[in-house]
Formats: C-alpha cells, sequence, structure tokens
C-alpha cells in the first residue's frame, strides 16, 4: 500500500526549522493541492511517525496545530480526517446541489421538518405576500459526501409547487418543473455564534463561528417565491464574489 509520505514533499531533518513545523507545512500543501481530499482519513499517529521518521509527540504535535487551524478534524474513536472545506460564490445563483456536484462531492439531505401553513407576519414582508398566503417550508441538514455543510430552513410560495412532497433532494429541482425557478435572489451573509442546537446538528462546537446566509429568490415574472435562512460553520465555507467596475 502506497504510504502518505510518499505522496507528498519529504521533511529535512537538517533545516532549522521545527520538524513538526515542517510535517504541517507538508500537509497543509497536500489538502491545498487535493493530494489529500476532503474527508481523506490519516494514517494513525504511529504509521505517520515511522513513515516521516520522527516521533509520536511530533506527529501529535503537528496535527493538533492543524486541527486548530481548521484543516483538519479529529474523531475519537474514528481517527483524523481532512476538514470538509467549500467556497460559495456568492455572486453566483445556485442550488446547494449544483455547487456540491460541481466539486465533486455527492450531495444529500436529512430532513428535519417539513410543513404546509400561511406565511408569517415575517414571511409575508419579505415575499411581499398578502396575509394568509399558502405556503411549504422545508427545514433539512445538507450533506456533502455524508459530511453536514448547512442547516437549511427555506419557505416557497405553496402556488409554485404541486404538493409538499414534490421536493425530494433539490427544491430548485422541484421549482425548475414548474417553470418557478429563481433566476434573481438577494442575499445577505451575517456573521454569527452557532447555538447549542445548531452546533450539534453541525457537527460543531457550542459557540463556534458561523455564518448566516438570507436569501429571497425571484422567478422569471420577478415574484418573490423563496425565503431561506442557511446556517454554515464558519470553519468549512468560504464566500468569494468576483467584482468589476462596470
Amino acid at each position: 500500500m502506497e504510504r502518505l509520505a510518499d505522496r507528498i514533499p519529504k521533511i529535512d531533518p537538517d533545516r532549522q526549522q521545527p520538524l513538526y513545523r515542517q510535517i504541517q507545512a507538508v500537509l497543509r500543501e497536500a489538502v491545498a493541492d487535493r493530494t489529500l481530499r476532503p474527508d481523506d482519513a490519516l494514517p494513525p499517529e504511529r504509521d505517520l511517525a515511522a513513515e516521516f521518521g520522527v516521533s509520536r509527540i511530533t506527529i501529535r504535535k503537528a496535527i493538533e496545530g492543524l486541527v486548530n487551524e481548521g484543516v483538519l478534524d479529529t474523531h475519537h474513536g474514528s481517527g483524523t480526517f481532512v476538514r470538509t472545506r467549500v467556497e460559495k460564490n456568492f455572486a453566483q445563483l445556485t442550488s446547494f446541489s449544483e455547487e456540491m456536484q460541481a466539486r465533486g462531492m455527492s450531495p444529500s439531505s436529512r430532513w428535519i421538518s417539513r410543513s404546509a401553513g400561511k406565511v408569517s407576519p415575517e414571511e409575508a414582508l419579505t415575499l411581499r405576500a398578502s396575509p394568509g398566503t399558502k405556503v411549504y417550508r422545508f427545514s433539512r441538514i445538507r450533506l456533502a459526501d455524508e459530511a453536514p455543510m448547512s442547516i437549511e430552513h427555506a419557505t416557497v410560495l405553496a402556488s409554485c409547487l404541486p404538493e409538499l412532497d414534490s421536493v425530494e433532494d433539490s427544491l430548485y429541482a422541484a421549482l425548475h418543473e414548474t417553470n418557478n425557478r429563481p433566476v434573481r435572489a438577494l442575499q445577505r451573509l451575517s456573521a454569527l455564534l452557532l447555538n447549542g442546537e445548531q452546533a450539534e446538528l453541525l457537527g460543531a462546537a457550542a459557540g463556534d463561528a458561523g455564518l448566516l446566509v438570507e436569501r429571497v429568490g425571484f422567478n422569471e415574472d420577478g415574484t418573490a417565491i423563496e425565503f431561506s435562512q442557511s446556517y454554515y460553520r464558519g470553519d468549512t465555507y468560504d464566500f468569494v464574489a468576483e467584482l468589476t467596475t462596470d
């Protein structure tokens, strides 16, 4: 079996830089160039120590530093894994499923709830809907390669879907079937601290940094049909946008 140390640059015992720092550097580079991919498991400490020709204390110190940086995750009884991190283009209107598939990851959902009802005052204001308008509400955990990425709460005008159970894996795919897929959206990004429930669902710790993305989606007729609130772990997502002077 190919050793991890054979796939990444070597460390140099004669360099002045501490060995644990050198190991951190080569592991960071391996994650950046996807030699090590999200959710890849690292060999056990004793195997890494033998491969790199260093002590287990050195390996442990290197791994602890990378865990603190958010590069790696350790799971008691399971081992050490490359942390899943996704770059989201904030200027592009895509669904979660499309984003993950574009990155070679497998999207899925774990349902929390789905229900039908009437717009709340906040939803009525956001969606510019009349009081009493019927809506469908969907709450779920969004996963990529089985790792939790976000908690999504979406409210959609019921008139845009045949029935509550029309949504399977992708809300936007279901809306596309009725020619109501959003073609324009307004988004707001806010920083927050995850509460206990959010942290548990996302595999984080209460008080960890999080991100909230609120989106209002409009269909081709200019009607606001979707209001969603998605909570992300701050260490798994980078939001980027291309800016021009035009």
